[in-house]
């Protein structure tokens, strides 16, 4: 079993190291509101999920000393150990890897957002291991790059999942996530914030009475900056966070 840390427990890294973490943190903000100035927006309208999947836990306790309150995860078991160590901690968990059916039931206690909504079987699953007495603030993700390598929805499946969707009353659908392609740099995965922007807008335009579609989680380390310029409402930036620190 994890141990839990402390609520006042000083994050375990050296004076340097925290430094670091502060002045990358301090960079990655300073981005987020250049990019949204640029596009017309304010700073607080973009969502930094700080992505602790690569990093320990005194890193991570050490982002919230800094201020950061959402945290995302890519693989499952790692967000049951993180969401244990800081229960006594404000934290908002956000699952954005591929969450697998038969782990729903230990997830789904534990999110505040799943960010990997990716099939409309893992919605159903997801909904059904929720506590009765909460909603999960849910995306679709879509595959909107169209690799065949990534999960997601088809771009051409959403409005239907969406419409199924609204209907499970554990899971609030509040937008949707995507990955832009591994090929091409940044002037594709602009291609693929603004196609996924795109869709949201259609969706929005049509969707059920119960749904609206105010977020959109796209851009990571290598193309925030552009994701924000295309309307994302998050960002999920974890190597920008870390350049420099021990892990």
């Amino acid at each position: 079993m994890s141990t839990p840390i402390p609520r006042d427990a000083r994050p375990g890294m050296q004076t340097a190291q925290r430094e670091r973490l502060a002045e990358n943190l301090a960079e990655v903000r300073g981005k987020i509101t250049a990019a949204a100035g640029r596009a017309g927006r304010a700073s607080d309208d973009v969502r930094l999920i700080a992505v602790t999947k690569y990093v320990d836990v005194e890193t991570t306790a050490a982002l919230f000393e800094l201020g950061c309150r959402d945290f995302g995860e890519s693989r499952p078991q790692q967000l049951w150990e993180r969401a244990e160590q800081f229960a006594a901690r404000p934290v908002r968990w956000h699952m954005i890897g591929h969450l697998q059916t038969n782990k729903a039931k230990r997830t789904a206690p534990v999110l505040s957002w799943l960010h990997a909504g990716d099939s409309w079987r893992l919605l159903k699953a997801v909904d059904a291991a929720a506590a009765a007495d909460r909603r999960i603030q849910t995306l679709l993700e879509i595959n909107i790059s169209g690799d065949a390598a990534k999960h997601g929805i088809a771009p051409d499946d959403a409005a239907r999942v969406l419409e199924e969707a609204a209907k499970l009353p554990q899971l609030e659908i509040r937008g949707l996530m995507g990955m832009a392609s591994l090929q091409g740099g940044v002037d594709v995965a602009r291609t693929n914030f603004a196609a996924l922007r795109q869709l949201r807008d259609r969706l929005a335009a049509d969707a059920p009475d119960n749904v609206a579609l105010t977020e959109l989680s796209m851009g990571m380390s290598g193309d925030y900056e552009a994701a924000i310029e295309e309307g994302a409402t998050m960002v999920r930036v974890g190597s920008s966070l870390f350049e420099g620190i021990e892990r």
